[in-house]
């Protein structure tokens, strides 16, 4: 009695900390409102959500330096950084997750495994501010016509007070996550759990003994963040725990991430994992004032048993579709939209964004143009870019991005996974997907980690630890970042604005972050080791910077992370310089801004004349035709560009606007790029009375 006295003490306290909880309360607020009636909200529109946020910056909190006791959000919420953002383009701040992640034990907080993307409350995290900063950062973006957009983890939590809550069986807090009751007869299958820990990963043969018995259903497609002796499966099992009852239990929990992560369960009779989430999605929209979501790890939202000897179906399941479909159709109908960040195959990218979020994250040509860089090659971007178009994807549907706070992440699922025995020509020769992935990944490691450039590092099986300054130098042949001079950093910015006009200069979302603006280098791994001692090398990429000068002195910011060295300066320092990479981004962004290039589509992706240069014919909501023209080499180079999708009219330079060419009658036309140049033509067509 004394046990179940004071288990239901903890369970009440647990209780009015849990998201389910609070989602049960915000849902009956807002049922029966006519607000919920205002918008339509059936299908994707990527359109809508890249006229209301077109250019992106994308925040992480750990690592932006403000004033002494300013807080994170009260520097994303400054005047004087949205005045800057609307000088060079910049309309949406995307946050970052900031609200309170990491875990419980006992009755104290653990901290975070990765990165707050372990969400356990829907209130925000003190290390980044309050809840009155964050509405009045939205206020502010709204003042300048822009938009906050925040994240939703619709895949896992921590290991907060819903999961402690689940593991003492209470109410229908189990029916959060996917987890299973292992009766005690069958604990002779489960491994111990050390001392000092509240569960363990189960190794291969614990997970077949379980899957064998029918308690789990195994073994699943991949194990993301695979690392031997820490995470060998998707599964992990809890110490053996007294529950509201008094009844001793062991849980097997999935997680596709981390083991602090445990995987929500979207089919479960008590739908209590999708009101959690549908909850924390709303109060990011109606309550703090976000105009848009992530959606991250949105693409694991479904799991089945294989009925044969393969593993259980994990990606690309419907019940992702039908969960990403739910929480599109209930962002949009509250009048907001949400990305998804989906590294899977092109055909699963498309299917999911043809019901679920407006814009996908692009994870398909992201490691192509930093390949392309690497080699000064296109052909494998311009392999990638077909393949897209070829298997329906809208590149207006794409988030084009620069550095995030993840790895460079050069999995290249489409081409190992689903498509792993077809056949492409790249090179003069014939790969498989499997052979051409592994050749691209192999490329990319020996140029730009080891001894070419040892400040960059590899991150586990998903690609490369690095920033995109030091994606460059590497690229460059630069091995000492210290050797670094002012002819170098010409040369780093070049590059950089190329790989910003390949991002901004075709529709979709173009995002960027503030280690690409202030041109941020990897801090030294000895510099982050207690961060990286795990095998988390990403630490390195994710060095503190100071936006906006506001404190020149700090070694660090308020979270602890190591100052970056910079290559750029402050905004105020480059916005007074015309030469400066913020104040030629702005340029860029103006061309893209003016002629609605994020609005358009993409029609043909035609052979080029060098394997460095990249053409890219769209076409323009107004029905004009726009050419982007790249050049990923460190050569002026010249060449006849044509296309079936050109039509006849004179060639004119939008950032000129002087005409350059005349088309011909093969719809061709021939132009000059500058070594590591990007230029945007728009062709005139002639009227009956020219022609």
């Amino acid at each position: 009695e004394m046990l179940r006295s004071l288990v239901g003490s903890e369970m009440c306290i647990r209780d009015s900390q849990a998201m389910l909880a609070d989602a049960s309360r915000l849902s009956r607020q807002l049922a029966g409102n006519h607000l919920m009636w205002a918008n339509a909200f059936a299908s994707p529109d990527p359109r809508a959500a890249a006229e209301q946020a077109s250019v992106w910056y994308t925040a992480y909190p750990l690592s932006l330096i403000g004033a002494r006791r300013q807080s994170f959000l009260g520097v994303l919420g400054d005047e004087a950084l949205w005045e800057a953002f609307s000088t060079i383009g910049i309309d949406a701040v995307h946050t970052g997750p900031v609200k309170l992640a990491g875990g419980i034990t006992g009755w104290d907080h653990t901290p975070s495994v990765d990165g707050h993307f372990d969400r356990i409350s829907m209130g925000i995290d003190s290390l980044f501010g309050t809840e009155e900063e964050f509405r009045a950062m939205c206020e502010n973006a709204a003042s300048h016509d822009g938009t906050v957009i925040d994240d939703i983890v619709p895949g896992h939590t921590g290991k907060g007070a819903d999961f402690r809550l689940a593991e003492l069986n209470y109410g229908d807090y189990p029916g959060v996550y996917h987890m299973v009751d292992i009766p005690e007869e069958a604990w002779h299958l489960l491994p111990d759990v050390p001392e000092g820990k509240d569960s363990v990963n189960l190794d291969p043969a614990s997970e077949r003994a379980l899957a064998d018995a029918g308690y789990i259903i195994g073994e699943l497609q991949r194990v993301i963040f695979y690392e031997p002796g820490v995470k060998e499966t998707n599964w992990s099992v809890t110490r053996p725990i007294h529950d509201c009852e008094g009844i001793e239990r062991r849980w097997v929990y999935l997680h596709y991430f981390k083991d602090g992560q445990p995987s929500i369960n979207w089919l479960d009779p008590t739908f209590a994992g999708m009101r959690l989430v549908m909850g924390d999605a709303l109060h990011s929209l109606l309550d703090l004032g976000s105009g848009g979501l992530r959606l991250d790890a949105n693409g694991f939202l479904g799991v089945e048993k294989s009925i044969v000897l393969s593993p259980a179906w994990s990606e690309g399941h419907p019940l992702s579709q039908a969960a990403n479909q739910l929480i599109g159709s209930m962002v949009r109908k509250v009048g907001g939209f949400t990305f998804q960040e989906l590294n899977l195959s092109i055909d699963d990218i498309a299917a999911t964004g043809a019901v679920g979020p407006d814009l996908s994250y692009d994870f398909i040509t992201r490691p192509a143009y930093q390949f392309a860089l690497a080699t000064q090659d296109t052909e494998f971007l311009r392999l990638t870019l077909r393949e897209a178009m070829r298997l329906g994807i809208d590149q207006a549907s794409l988030v084009h991005a620069l550095q995030n706070h993840d790895e460079l992440t050069y999995e290249l699922v489409h081409f190992t996974a689903r498509h792993r025995d077809d056949e492409y020509e790249f090179g003069g020769e014939m790969y498989t997907g499997l052979e051409l992935a592994d050749h691209v990944r192999a490329t990319m490691r020996e140029k730009l980690t080891g001894e070419a450039a040892p400040y960059n590092r590899v991150f586990t099986t998903n690609g490369i630890a690095c920033t995109t300054a030091s994606l460059i130098t590497a690229s460059l042949g630069i091995r000492d970042l210290d050797a670094i001079e002012d002819p170098d950093v010409e040369r780093i910015q070049a590059a950089h604005l190329l790989l910003a006009a390949y991002n901004a200069w075709q529709p979709g979302v173009f995002a960027l972050s503030g280690w690409d603006l202030v041109g941020a280098l990897p801090v030294d791994i000895d510099d982050v080791k207690q961060l990286v001692k795990d095998g988390d090398t990403r630490w390195i990429e994710r060095g503190a910077y100071d936006l906006m000068d506001l404190a020149p002195d700090a070694v660090k910011s308020s979270s602890g992370m190591p100052r970056a060295r910079v290559l750029y300066g402050s905004l105020p320092q480059q916005l007074d310089d015309p030469q400066s990479f913020a104040s030629k981004l702005s340029k860029i962004l103006h061309v893209r801004k003016r002629f609605a290039l994020a609005t358009a589509s993409l029609v043909d992706v035609p052979e080029v004349p060098h394997k460095a240069l990249l053409a890219l014919v769209n076409r323009l909501s107004d029905g004009h035709t726009q050419i982007t023209l790249l050049n990923f080499s460190e050569e002026k180079l010249s060449g006849y560009i044509r296309s079936d999708e050109i039509p006849a009219g004179r060639v004119v330079d939008l950032s000129t606007r002087r005409r350059i060419a005349e088309v011909d009658d093969l719809g061709g036309f021939s132009a000059t790029v500058q070594p590591f140049g990007a230029v945007a033509l728009i062709v005139r067509e002639q009227t009956p009375k020219e022609q």
